[in-house]
């Protein structure tokens, strides 16, 4: 279960810091100028918001686009600091079972966090995550202890209570280790379940709840993965789709020259092509000028793997978590 709770974050637990990772060296010239045919409103923020777009090739972009682009990188390089809180439980009751469920918060601190995700997790999927992390880390693991899971009394209160500050302990301690919290177990612990679950929405068609949930996830995505933004790009292709099919073009729109340039500077093939084409449909839905990335489509159609633009984006969002 997942839940998002757009208010102010109070941070009062152990902060860690996210050490700053660096990326490829990238290159980039600009334009004197772009043409100003645009005349709508939404012509207008298109050009106005270009450097969305931008990747190894920035040859279409103003010298002030590409200062707000470089502004943008630099932002990659700041460190991230989170903590880990876990401010309740509930007991959940079944027909033949009977277990408790925490509430999970990643919070960036810094500044005020006003996007807190809320994620349940059982004891038995942190003691999933343990037993997976001693398979690839079992030296750097080895000052880390898993709470033990008591024989007796489970569900008091005063044992719960104890749970949840030894279980912000441990999760704390994980992310405190480098190679762990960058390695895919520590990610998918708070991303995993939420997904499969929104994705299973998406191929039924229940594209509002599917986007709900995928924009929460994102969030979580965000905050954890700052070391490496690819891997965002699944799921904001998966918003596009929802998007879209809820006819929202302008934030379909949107959302994918949010994912474009990473998909340009990053190479990921699979993405590129499929995400042009529905960039491309969109804008002419919105009467945006497009050349420019049909132009571009058309040459990652000629590249020698260009075989794999012929998948629509949808396509290529529902065989995730199959």
């Amino acid at each position: 279960m997942l839940r998002y709770v757009n208010r102010k974050a109070k941070l009062k637990h152990i902060v860690m810091e996210e050490e700053p990772e660096p990326h490829a060296t990238m290159t980039a010239t600009a334009k004197d100028t772009v043409s100003s045919e645009q005349s709508s409103p939404q012509q207008e923020a298109f050009f106005n918001n270009e450097e969305a777009d931008v990747g190894f090739s920035a040859s279409c972009l103003t010298t002030a686009e590409l200062q707000q682009h470089w502004r943008a990188v630099k932002q990659e390089f700041r460190s991230i600091k989170l903590l880990f809180d876990i401010p309740s439980a509930r007991i959940r009751e079944q027909t033949v079972s009977k277990y408790v469920v925490y509430q999970i918060v990643v919070i960036r601190s810094g500044s005020y966090d006003c996007e807190r995700v809320t994620i349940e997790r059982r004891y038995s999927d942190f003691l999933h995550l343990h037993q997976e992390l001693l398979l690839d880390f079992s030296e750097e693991m080895e000052d880390i202890v898993m709470p033990k899971k008591k024989m007796t009394g489970n569900f008091s209160e005063e044992n719960i209570a104890e749970r949840r500050v030894a279980l912000r302990d441990y999760l704390t301690q994980l992310y405190s280790l480098r190679i762990v919290r960058k390695s895919h177990a520590f990610q998918a612990f708070f991303t995993h379940q939420e997904l499969k679950a929104a994705y299973n929405l998406l191929r039924g068609g229940r594209f509002s709840r599917a986007l709900e949930d995928l924009q929460a996830a994102l969030i979580l995505q965000e905050k954890l993965s700052s070391h490496n933004p690819t891997l965002v790009i699944p799921t904001l292709c998966a918003i596009l789709v929802c998007q879209r099919d809820l006819e929202d073009f302008d934030a379909a729109f949107q959302t994918g020259r949010r994912a474009l340039p990473t998909v340009r500077r990053y190479e990921l093939r699979q993405y590129h092509g499929p995400l042009l084409e529905a960039l491309v449909d969109l804008g002419y839905s919105l009467e945006l000028p497009v050349a420019q990335l049909q132009d571009e489509l058309t040459r990652v159609r000629d590249a020698p793997h260009g075989q794999a633009s012929l998948v629509s984006l949808k396509e290529l969002v529902v065989q995730e978590f199959v």
